[in-house]
């Protein structure tokens, strides 16, 4: 039998296998790049736990509960304020956690911990809704004005690193980046520049947000039971 040269055609590669974790989900062997990953996140096999992210090629995985002083009730603090600001003044519209969120031309989908977009930049087709047929619409394309984050323990280089620079590559114009893990929770603002994202300087501990008009602050206290309560508060711009 002849020995196969250097230029001979190689068969094709073999499919990956499933990738099980910890019983608990599995990742289909076809989940290869953004649209698969699309295809799966939008299929009844989908996983009702966990966080699932396609990050640049970076398939990203986190089944841990949240934790919920820092995290669960955190993200509520930032949609009560937000929520309220905008019954007040409806400008767009505000879309808490469970949404995911793809971004084509960066190679991104994932589930923010929140996200905003104005009416306009739905309008102008920048942001879109995606229908499943018979399920409703279950997922957003194009780039929001604003996206919230809050890092735990298993998210840190996810929230710091990889979104950071892939919201920016998308244009998001404002990434709000939230840690209260510490005795001295942080939040800041980022702002788009042409070279990355630029922090907002901060004022006596609050953050001005160009998009709501409004200056925030995350303030950490006590409920009645002497637990952590965290509050986000806002004033109007000066």
């Amino acid at each position: 039998m002849a020995t196969p040269t250097l230029f001979e055609p190689v068969s094709a590669p073999v499919p990956r296998a499933p990738i099980v974790i910890q019983d608990q989900a599995t990742i289909p062997g076809w989940v290869e790049d953004l649209a698969s990953f699309r295809r799966w996140a939008q299929s009844a096999d989908f996983p009702a736990r966990g966080r699932f992210s396609f990050l640049n090629s970076e398939l990203w995985v986190d089944l841990a509960m949240e934790e919920f002083f820092t995290h669960n009730q955190v993200k509520s603090a930032y949609a009560f304020t937000l929520q309220s600001l905008l019954h007040a003044k409806p400008t767009g519209r505000f879309v808490p956690d469970r949404m995911l969120l793809t971004h084509p031309q960066v190679n991104l989908s994932t589930e923010p911990d929140a996200l905003f977009f104005f009416w306009e930049t739905m309008q102008t087709g920048r942001i879109r809704l995606v229908e499943k047929i018979d399920d409703g619409f279950l997922e957003l394309e194009g780039t929001p004005d604003m996206t919230l984050e809050v890092v735990s323990k298993n998210s840190v280089r996810k929230d710091t690193v990889l979104l950071r620079d892939l919201y920016w590559k998308a244009g998001v114009a404002e990434y709000w980046l939230v840690d209260a893990r510490g005795e001295v929770p942080r939040f800041d603002i980022l702002r788009h520049e042409s070279d990355g994202y630029h922090e907002t300087p901060a004022h006596a501990g609050w953050q001005r947000s160009a998009l709501f008009q409004h200056d925030f602050q995350l303030a950490r206290e006590q409920d009645p039971l002497g637990k952590r309560l965290f509050i986000v508060k806002s004033r109007p711009a000066c």
